[in-house]
């Protein structure tokens, strides 16, 4: 009788802890966000902004655009795309049921960012009134079209029949993303030097350029799709038993797949759009939570949204303060503290992925 009160206890113990991580990290981000708004090269202290906004004081013009222009929709962006890379990848190991998965395993990453490279080494032979309507929206644009390109050749490559093999999927994500790279290096040996430093940044990613324009194209983007996938929890629940025990118990695998792979492309493009190549955000996240709060995808969805941006915007606080005035990219911020934590998941799960 105790043993069978003790395994009842499990599950709704485990919901406890998810409701309680859920409130910590919602706490830690406001906290996270409000140390970066009050973090910059300019020496803007936040409590001092806000003191004078609630005396009834007027902001200088410098310290408007600091803080609204500058400071604020970084925090934001830095937020969506935290959010969005590292729920890609909780949706990407929930559906190969892999603790190992990432957003970039089905070449989404690699086609976003054969977009971008393009625009930036091709942009300039456009028009002049084309590059004048498009302006600063050319390589998100770009890098968008091309994660969506990407997700459309991986279904018609991996789908026969109404039926879409995720097996295939991956096979094929693994030869898009050898010839994307290829493309793209094609695309670097004919930049010049400017457009190779452009380059060079853009691929370690940042959110130097975030704005709210930025924000506003690529947020609702990200934001809907992380929506649609906290929908997710329970098909990927059942999923991990196996498709064919998920079919059994009502849960319809195609729509599934289907859904759960427009979403990654959906979130991880946009992200990919406004802020580069960010790694290890989307395997990390996931696989901290896990052992945190059990393996649930209900609660954990929502928790890797949290988690991923709170790391994000941390790291990019850190990119920015490390050799003030200047900034690190992100990229380099996210590699340094995530490696480590990647091989302390691979060297935990080595005996089970030894075959």
């Amino acid at each position: 009788m105790t043993a069978v009160s003790t395994t009842l206890a499990l599950p709704v113990d485990r919901r406890q802890r998810a409701r309680r991580l859920h409130l910590w990290l919602a706490a830690a981000l406001a906290v996270v966000a409000l140390a970066s708004l009050d973090t910059g090269a300019t020496g803007l202290s936040l409590p001092h902004l806000l003191g004078t906004l609630a005396g009834g004081g007027e902001l200088s013009a410098v310290e408007r655009t600091v803080l609204f222009d500058i400071r604020l929709p970084r925090v934001f962006l830095g937020m969506c795309v935290g959010a969005a890379l590292a729920v890609s990848g909780t949706v990407m190991q929930g559906l190969f049921r892999n603790p190992l998965a990432d957003p970039g395993i089905v070449g989404v990453s690699s086609g976003a960012g054969l977009g971008a490279i393009g625009a930036i080494v091709l942009g300039a032979a456009l028009p002049v009134s084309v590059q004048a309507v498009i302006g600063t929206h050319l390589v998100p644009v770009a890098a968008f079209v091309g994660s969506w390109l990407t997700t459309l050749t991986l279904y018609r490559v991996a789908t026969r029949r109404g039926f879409t093999s995720v097996a295939t999927m991956l096979l094929a994500g693994i030869a898009l993303g050898a010839l994307f790279a290829a493309l793209s290096g094609v695309m670097i040996y004919l930049a010049d030097d400017r457009q190779l430093r452009d380059l060079t940044f853009w691929g370690l990613g940042s959110l130097a350029g975030a704005s709210w324009a930025k924000l506003v194209t690529a947020g609702p983007i990200m934001v809907l799709a992380m929506l649609v996938a906290f929908t997710l929890g329970r098909g990927l629940n059942g999923l991990a038993l196996g498709e064919a025990t998920a079919s059994h118990i009502g849960i319809p695998v195609q729509r599934l797949k289907n859904m759960a792979i427009l979403t990654v492309a959906a979130a991880t493009g946009a992200a990919v759009a406004v802020s580069g190549g960010i790694g290890f955000i989307g395997i990390v996240v996931p696989h901290l939570l896990r052992l945190a709060s059990g393996p649930d995808h209900g609660p954990l969805l929502i928790n890797s949204a949290l988690l991923g941006a709170i790391l994000l915007v941390i790291a990019d606080t850190i990119a920015r303060v490390v050799v003030a005035p200047t900034e690190l990219p992100i990229g380099i911020i996210t590699a340094v503290l995530g490696a480590p934590v990647f091989l302390w998941i691979l060297l935990r799960r080595r005996g089970i992925l030894e075959v």
